[in-house]
């Protein structure tokens, strides 16, 4: 907002003295308590009192939301101990002197109209408006509001959390919003207890006012001499001034609490806050101060105070008012002049977007993200997000999980870029028991198939949990089927989850640590485009890229060399030789590979060499044969089938078989670590 920020500066500095201005403020207060003050002096606090008074109600009245004002229950003690020592100031010089300045006195005669039956009434009146209706008020709902705040928090955190995950908003504004949830619910933990000082302002104030009146009686007929009409006549018209110049500020200052709480704490000093809230708005200041300047010229009211808080407001009002005006000028000049009014065609830009990646949920699945019925599908998807990040190396997009009725009760689909790739169905309340293959008795259930890799299942009550892991079947919740699921779905299509923003992203993490090689590599050599074809090739075959510093170095030595995106993602593959043969070792540490036979292999490359004259159909499927024999016992056994080839046609072979499986990992001689350890378990081909 141009106005606010134009008065940023002036308010950083004005806070920054304001900071002592406060402490000295309290430590007056404290010290009033006790040391007497001049009647001059008093009346300048007392009008004091009355202009803040007026300012906070005007302040309350124009804030937007009320952690505008987080600083407020703070406010409201101080200026209510103000007023208190005030009263006890007051007290006193009546005591004392019989006398407690022009205030007192003209709020006496002014408004009771030397008249002490009159002011009495009057000031009877104001006590019980401010105590029984507006201070009770304020109080009750301040409580109401304290409560409902602190039971809606719960709520509040979990859309945050599903706006988090839904990738509505990012870490930081979700860290923004859970700190504002906090400092609204310690803002109105703070009113609930602060309108108790308002409450006991009231309270003291009608016996103050009866005390002054009183030990006036008894100071005036026994050490003055006075009679009791006398006596009561002179103490009674200051006691009810003391009594209204107090109860007007407290009248004002209840409003505004009322007005606050019916509409949080703050990481600032109270200082800071103070003058900085305060100050925002020059234009309630200046009101602030023709009001108190019409009280000056009152008559019989003490005009140098109050012209004189009048002068000062209306000065810092031009000051703040002066400074605003050039920062509006300045952002007006750069400002492009607006187009002429007209027909705007209706903007459906919005309507183009396409999430990335998303979950659509029948409506008997929600209990598994709502927070509130135990579910933690939004949790598990953060998992597997920082999972996926440490195992393929990539930034996964924010994953949307919506409801959609159009499904069956029980179904899920997963949707890359609006098209569905995978679904499944779960059961809530049930567990998805698998046979591993060491299971001893069978157990009873409902068939169904495990939706990830399509395993025969059965769907169990949770009293059968027990019997059936002991029976030896692998027994995991719904929401763990669904996040297996979702965690194989993005493995199988890592390379187009992989996109140029997210490439982007992470040159740029690499920048920071790694400056020579990015400077190499762009943008004189490549593109982030022609970065992210290499890196989602590597992942469409299952090449991990969290080694982005040596995949970026093998393209900055090779680039120079070759445009062929195809060869450098081969040459980065040959640098990746270690991971690549750690990933293959089994747990003995050996490699098991398939190899091509001699006939096979010189086929394919004639057939290469020769783009015109492609592999006979009837060979190839004696060579697709051969190749489902050879990987069918190992894929029974849970391993992914190797194919060990030359350098050559590694890539020509890949694109045959991965017609068979998309699992079956082709790699070539430079690929593999010369310490590791092959075993050749079987040759394929067509039988030549």
């Amino acid at each position: 907002m141009p106005e606010q920020a134009g008065v940023n500066v002036s308010l950083s500095r004005i806070a920054m003295s304001g900071e002592m201005a406060v402490v000295i403020l309290i430590v007056l207060i404290l010290v009033m308590f006790f040391i007497p003050l001049p009647p001059y002096i008093l009346d300048f606090f007392l009008t004091l009192n009355i202009s803040l008074s007026f300012l906070i109600l005007l302040l309350t009245m124009n804030v937007r939301k009320a952690l505008e004002f987080s600083v407020f229950p703070s406010l409201l003690l101080v200026t209510t101990l103000f007023r208190l020592a005030l009263n006890v100031s007051s007290t006193r010089l009546i005591l004392l002197n019989g006398y407690a300045g022009q205030v007192v006195q003209a709020f006496g005669g002014f408004v009771a109209g030397n008249n002490p039956v009159v002011g009495f009434v009057i000031f009877i009146i104001l006590t019980l408006i401010n105590f029984l209706v507006i201070t009770k008020g304020a109080e009750r709902v301040a409580e109401v509001a304290a409560r409902f705040t602190l039971d809606a928090m719960p709520g509040k955190q979990m859309s945050i959390d599903a706006d988090l995950n839904a990738g509505l908003i990012n870490e930081q504004e979700a860290r923004v919003r859970r700190r504002e949830i906090e400092r609204e619910a310690d803002f109105y933990g703070s009113m609930d207890g602060a309108s108790k000082f308002v409450k006991g302002d009231a309270i003291a104030g009608v016996i103050i006012t009866l005390i002054n009146l009183l030990g006036g009686g008894v100071i005036g007929m026994w050490q003055q001499g006075l009679d009791f009409l006398s006596a009561i006549q002179l103490y009674a018209l200051l006691t009810i001034g003391d009594g209204l110049v107090s109860q007007v500020p407290a009248l004002l200052t209840s409003t505004a609490t009322g007005i606050l709480v019916t509409r949080s704490a703050s990481e600032d000093s109270l200082g800071t806050d103070l003058t900085r809230q305060i100050l925002s708005y020059p234009q309630i200041l200046g009101v602030t101060a023709g009001v108190i300047g019409l009280f000056g010229l009152v008559p019989g009211m003490p005009t140098i105070p109050f012209l004189l808080i009048a002068l000062l407001l209306w000065g810092l009002t031009y000051i703040l008012r002066r400074e605003e005006k050039a920062q509006i000028e300045a952002a007006v000049e750069q400002e492009v002049a607006p187009e002429p009014e007209g027909y705007k065609p209706e903007n459906v830009l919005s309507l183009l977007a396409v999430d990335p990646m998303e979950v659509e949920i029948g409506y008997s699945l929600i209990p598994l993200v709502d927070k509130a019925q135990g579910g933690d599908l939004f949790e598990r998807v953060s998992l597997i997000r920082r999972q996926v990040a440490l195992e393929l190396g990539i930034i996964l997009p924010a994953i949307r999980i919506r409801d959609n009725m159009q499904l069956a009760p029980n179904q899920y689909v997963i949707k890359i870029k609006g098209v569905e790739v995978a679904s499944g169905e779960l059961m809530t309340n049930y567990f998805l028991a698998m046979d591993a293959g060491a299971v001893t008795e069978k157990v009873a259930g409902i068939p169904t198939k495990e939706p990830a890799f399509g395993l025969p299942a059965l769907w169990i009550s949770e009293d059968q949990r027990e019997k059936a892991e002991l029976a030896g079947y692998t027994v995991v919740d719904s929401p763990s089927v669904l996040a297996t699921h979702l965690t194989e779905v993005i493995r199988n299509h890592a390379h187009e989850l992989l996109g140029r923003q997210e490439v982007q992203a992470m040159l740029v993490y690499v920048k920071a640590d790694y400056p020579v090689v990015f400077d190499e590599l762009f943008p004189n050599l490549m593109t982030t485009g022609e970065v992210q074809k290499v890196l989602s090739q590597l992942l469409r075959e299952g090449i991990p890229i969290r080694n982005l510093v040596t995949i970026l170095e093998t393209l900055a030595d090779y680039a120079p060399l070759t445009k062929d995106l195809n060869m450098l993602a081969e040459y980065v593959r040959a640098s990746l030789a270690r991971q690549i043969s750690k990933m293959l070792a089994g747990e003995d540490g050996i490699i098991k590979v398939l190899t091509l036979t001699p006939q096979a292999e010189e086929r394919i490359v004639t057939a290469q060499e020769d783009e015109g004259q492609p592999l006979d159909p009837v060979w190839l499927n004696k060579f697709y044969e051969s190749l489902k024999r050879q990987i069918r016992p190992l894929m029974q056994e849970g391993r992914e089938p190797v194919v060990l080839v030359s350098p050559a046609i590694r890539r020509y072979v890949r694109s045959i078989t991965e017609r068979v499986s998309p699992k079956i990992m082709v790699v070539s001689f430079q690929e593999l670590s010369p310490e590791m350890e092959v075993h050749s378990i079987g040759m394929v081909g067509a039988g030549e």
